[in-house]
């Protein structure tokens, strides 16, 4: 089936599924493969689950006209949403970075939504599956859609760009992420940049902070739109506040690396000509979750949960951070840094001696490439022994920082202390 055959089907149902447990009705199914899964097989049952059509690639599950057979499901998925993003007429942004794209997405979401109707990426759906989701929720009604693209490869950013075809990009910043598929901090500069090479490409524009250099130094030829000059930082104790246009506006966020991403959406807003007043509610009411920078209150202590992801950039930033604070008596609960290749036991041990010049009242390390490194701080291989030592020896009156990459869930040590 043609691409413009296709789109008049989803035209007619506005709806694309992937998950046979989450079908809507009338929905079009997409069978989607991955490594443990076929969703071909699943393509009967999203019929009985009120789907309307389904769209296959193995030729043994079609049984019925409602079956469409394509040579490549996700393929056809991509195609799709990048035809239906050449029918909308709305202006697009496109973010991506090292560390904080999803809480600066949801500043700029919050933030537009106040004027406009948006539409933006659900969660960190940021990959070659999530973005051309993100596209095909964007509706008549969308005035402006934001959309968050993650990688941990080299050309995935440009081929995601192909896709959305952003008319602004903004990219939050370079850091030590995804070092095992990038190779490297140029690495990653080169791969996060493929988004500026796509706006520079097609003459659109790009949002940059002033504070960053090499931000600085790759939009040097291109039509840029710059951090307002009236966004000036207050303190992080424990929350940013900061004022624009000399009206204070106290967040939810804690942490002075969260600093950027409300400057970012306060630009960003600024320029699609929000007042400052929508722009303060809008930030003010917004409160993170997902275990991204909360804050928890036991009934003896103080915890700043940032566990759902970690790299040695974002974890250096929260540290940093969290020294800042004005309270007596702190401390830190780290679990392992992902995805960092060859680099993984050098910036592990980098963080200990990070850590142990910052003479917090408490450390303690969990992960196995934490428990490789040298240290005289408790350090565990699995989360059980913090467990039984966390109850021997608790916490209490205390600031704790709770940080880890998502697959070490450090968030379970929330209800230990």
């Amino acid at each position: 089936m043609r691409i413009e055959d296709l789109y008049k089907l989803y035209i007619q149902h506005g709806l694309v599924d992937t998950d046979t447990r989450k079908i809507r009705n009338n929905s079009i199914f997409f069978a989607l493969k991955g490594e443990n899964f076929n969703g071909n097989k699943f393509a009967e049952q999203a019929l009985n689950n009120g789907a309307n059509y389904v769209l296959i690639d193995e030729e043994e599950y079609k049984s019925s006209d409602r079956f469409i057979l394509v040579d490549n499901v996700l393929e056809t998925l991509q195609k799709l949403a990048n035809h239906h993003r050449n029918q909308l007429n709305i202006p697009i942004i496109a973010l991506t970075g090292s560390n904080g794209k999803t809480t600066t997405k949801e500043l700029i979401n919050v933030v537009l939504s106040s004027k406009y109707k948006t539409t933006a990426t659900l969660g960190n759906l940021n990959n070659h599956i999530g973005v051309p989701l993100t596209v095909l929720s964007m509706t008549s009604e969308t005035e402006v859609g934001i959309v968050e693209m993650g990688a941990n490869h080299h050309k995935e950013i440009a081929f995601l760009s192909e896709i959305v075809n952003p008319d602004f990009g903004y990219i939050t910043n370079f850091g030590s992420a995804h070092l095992e598929g990038f190779g490297s901090l140029k690495g990653v500069i080169k791969a996060k940049s493929e988004l500026y090479d796509f706006i520079k490409k097609n003459k659109k524009k790009v949002f940059v902070n002033p504070d960053d250099q090499t931000q600085v130094d790759k939009t040097k030829k291109m039509d840029t739109v710059v951090f307002d000059s009236t966004i000036k930082f207050v303190n992080a104790n424990p929350f940013v506040k900061l004022s624009f246009k000399d009206v204070e506006i106290n967040s939810n966020l804690i942490g002075l690396y969260n600093y950027n991403n409300i400057a970012a959406a306060i630009t960003i807003g600024n320029y699609f000509n929000v007042s400052v007043n929508e722009i303060k509610e809008a930030i003010e009411n917004y409160v993170p979750s997902n275990n991204r920078s909360q804050i928890i209150k036991t009934k003896t202590n103080r915890i700043i949960l940032d566990a759902y992801n970690a790299n040695p950039t974002s974890m250096k930033a929260a540290i940093e951070s969290f020294k800042l604070l004005e309270d007596t008596r702190k401390a830190v609960i780290l679990g392992d840094m992902f995805e960092l290749g060859e680099y993984s036991g050098v910036e592990h041990q980098n963080i200990v001696n990070l850590v142990s010049e910052a003479n917090f009242e408490k450390v303690i390390f969990l992960g196995d490439n934490f428990f490789k490194t040298q240290t005289n701080y408790p350090k565990f291989s699995s989360f059980s022994e913090l467990s039984e030592y966390l109850k021997k020896n608790s916490i209490k009156e205390s600031s704790i920082l709770i940080k880890g990459s998502r697959g070490i869930a450090l968030e379970r040590a929330v209800e230990l202390c």
